[in-house]
């Protein structure tokens, strides 16, 4: 680009950046070369500054006050375990999932933006160490899932991953440097989310240095756009792929594809749907599913009152019981009608501490407490926009063992004891004595690779020991 070029798309976007109040992203503009200042010019030009202006009036300067429907009641569920009326339709639910995934309908697809920085790891949460005993990562663990799906069904299942601007080049480098862990190159596809300016409190867009704008990922409900625009929805419709699984990266226990809740989302021609676990408290911190105004809807822990949080039923039990674990089948052609105008998922507000640019003096900051805005919006959102939308229940022990935290609830140390626990009660389903204490907790260290099996059918009994003993190490 000539400087004479150079110069007249400057005044373009000083005009815009005016015109909402933002010029301030320029403070440092002369400062930079010509690479530097084109740079940060196509950041800038790459920003919706009218959309945004609306959104720091609603979601920044002031903080949106959340107004919950009158009515609202739990959402109904299909039980992890159905009852004599629904066995059948259950057993048609799986056989159909399981042909629809022989058939290539069926694209598995996790959001994978995120950092391993809450757990002490540099690097893509993806890339974190995660199992009992072989420590296979996250991805390892995901790649070797869908590998024994399409074995096991001889199907052509594809996984695409969402990765983030920040993780997507050392997300592809880790898949090239293990051979993309024995899946052929071309079932594996990768694009990045998108991402938003965040803000200062007072509403104006932080510089994460002279020459680049402070942004953060849009939000896990960003997978639905970012499928759109980065062409793979039309990559999966071009192969036939009618269903999307989604789920995301922090879960072990994840069942990658699952025929029955696939087969029940398309038997009751949802558009999509949810899998849930029994809350284990009325404080957990978890959404809750909900029927409002007779649509399933996902209500943010934060934003549910006391008196229903705390609620119970004639027997004792929580009356919304039904916790959100942020596993999904989505309809191919839902994600193509929320695109088809504006995208219009709602946004959420989040304080966080945002290292920036001081604009006074171009020093360096970094804040010791919540300084800035992030604006991002959540993947359950769209339930409510749903024609029809079905939940599942899930027993929480054998799908939901995420590692969130360094240390404490949900951190690799309480997954993998979930995972060596669920291991156990797969061994002990094929007839296999697993040494326990008195309290019940398993004595060994048990580790299942995916790649043996998915559900405990699976398993062969030739290959499952007759015991395991107190202080053994098991891999399989």
């Amino acid at each position: 680009m000539s400087p004479t070029e150079l110069a007249s798309r400057y005044e373009q976007v000083r005009e815009t950046l005016e015109s909402h109040n933002q010029q301030h992203v320029l403070t440092f503009y002369e400062e930079l070369d010509d690479a530097g200042k084109a740079a940060l010019l196509d950041q800038i030009d790459a920003q919706d500054w009218a959309a945004l202006a609306d959104l720091v009036q609603q979601y920044v300067v002031r903080e949106p006050d959340i107004k919950l429907p009158a009515s609202i009641e739990p959402a109904p569920y299909y039980p992890a375990e159905p009852t004599a009326e629904l066995k059948t339709k259950y057993d048609e639910a799986r056989a159909l999932g399981e042909q629809m995934i022989r058939d290539g309908k069926v694209a598995a697809f996790t959001v994978a933006g995120g950092q391993g920085t809450r757990l002490g790891w540099d690097g893509p949460k993806g890339t974190f160490p995660a199992s009992p005993i072989e420590n296979k990562t996250l991805f390892q663990l995901f790649a070797e899932s869908i590998i024994k799906v399409r074995t096991k069904y001889d199907a052509d299942v594809r996984w695409y991953i969402m990765t983030s601007p920040i993780n997507d080049a050392p997300t592809r480098a880790f898949f090239a440097e293990h051979d993309n862990f024995g899946l052929p190159a071309e079932a594996v596809t990768f694009f990045p989310q998108g991402t938003v300016p965040s803000f200062s409190t007072d509403g104006g867009a932080l510089l994460a240095d002279k020459g680049t704008l402070a942004t953060n990922p849009d939000g896990h409900g960003g997978s639905l756009l970012a499928l759109f625009k980065s062409g793979a929805i039309d990559d999966m419709a071009s192969r036939g792929v009618e269903q999307i699984s989604y789920f995301q990266v922090d879960n072990p226990l994840v069942r990658c594809v699952d025929p029955l809740f696939i087969g029940l989302h398309a038997l009751d021609g949802a558009e999509m749907s949810s899998k849930m676990v029994q809350k284990a408290n009325a404080a957990e911190k978890v959404g809750v599913f909900a029927d409002v105004d007779g649509k399933i809807s996902v209500i943010e822990y934060s934003d549910l009152p006391d008196e229903l949080a705390n609620a119970t039923n004639a027997d004792g039990s929580l009356k919304f019981n039904g916790g959100s674990i942020a596993i999904h089948v989505i309809a191919l052609n839902f994600v193509r009608k929320l695109n088809a105008g504006a995208f219009g998922l709602p946004w959420h507000r989040a304080i966080k501490k945002v290292p920036h640019v001081d604009l006074a003096t171009g020093a360096a900051v970094e804040p010791g407490a919540p300084n800035a805005v992030k604006l991002e919006t959540f993947v359950f959102d769209a339930l409510p926009l749903c024609e029809k939308s079905i939940v599942l229940e899930t027993i929480r022990a054998d799908e939901f063992g995420p590692i969130k935290n360094a240390e404490g609830s949900d951190s690799a140390a309480t997954s993998k004891a979930l995972q060596t626990d669920r291991a156990a009660r797969w061994l002990e389903s094929r007839g296999c004595r697993v040494a326990r204490d008195a309290s019940g907790n398993v004595e060994a260290a048990i580790e299942i690779s995916p790649l043996t099996a998915v559900e405990p059918t699976d398993l062969d009994n030739d290959s499952v020991p007759q015991r395991v003993n107190p202080g053994e190490r098991v891999s399989l």
